[in-house]
């Protein structure tokens, strides 16, 4: 079954709350999709002070964002191909990220533990890493049941690349979200 819009999913702006994405704040979108739903509305947080990184392996996806921020004037978010499963797959500096999200990326990743470790190198020290995914059960909408990850499973693979665990919640019906801190 196609998934629906992010629109009708999950809510940027409470995402984006828990994340505490704010004025001058560094943000990278890892598998940001071609909606851009979180870039864009984290753009107009951030405002000039900040910037947002949004990340994806399809360079369709990457124009799609670009045009779609032109269009909405949301002038602090770059673009940036890489491959977030590859160790400095994406190009973007060490530690220079105040919050990466990873959000509905894992349930497809050949390596978990890659994909966080990635994620952990541009986060700073004291950073943010905001992941969610599609709960593990059988749902109307998103991908089968078999392919999804526990937050149980992800919280495992944080904890044995040393990431500390803040929080964990339920951002929407069919989804579970992790906060995780960049330890130094």
């Amino acid at each position: 079954m196609p998934i629906p819009s992010n629109s009708i999913l999950l809510d940027a702006s409470s995402v984006l709350a828990k994340a505490g994405v704010r004025s001058g704040t560094v943000v990278a979108d890892l598998g940001c999709g071609t909606s851009g739903h979180f870039v864009i509305p984290a753009s107009r947080l951030v405002g000039s002070a900040g910037r947002v990184y949004a990340v994806d392996i399809l360079k369709s996806v990457l124009a799609a964002v670009q045009s779609r921020a032109k269009l909405e004037g949301a002038n602090s978010i770059e673009t940036v191909w890489g491959n977030c499963e590859m160790l400095n797959g994406v190009k973007i500096a060490d530690k220079t990220v105040d919050t990466t999200l990873v959000i509905n990326n894992l349930y497809m990743a050949k390596n978990r533990q890659v994909f966080l470790r990635e994620a952990a190198r541009l986060t700073k020290v004291g950073g943010k890493i905001v992941i969610i995914d599609w709960k593990p059960i059988a749902s109307p909408l998103g991908p089968t049941a078999e392919s999804r990850v526990s937050a149980g499973a992800v919280r495992n693979d944080a904890d044995a690349i040393g990431l500390k665990f803040v929080e964990a919640w339920d951002p929407a019906p069919y989804f579970w979200g992790l906060v995780f801190s960049k330890l130094p």
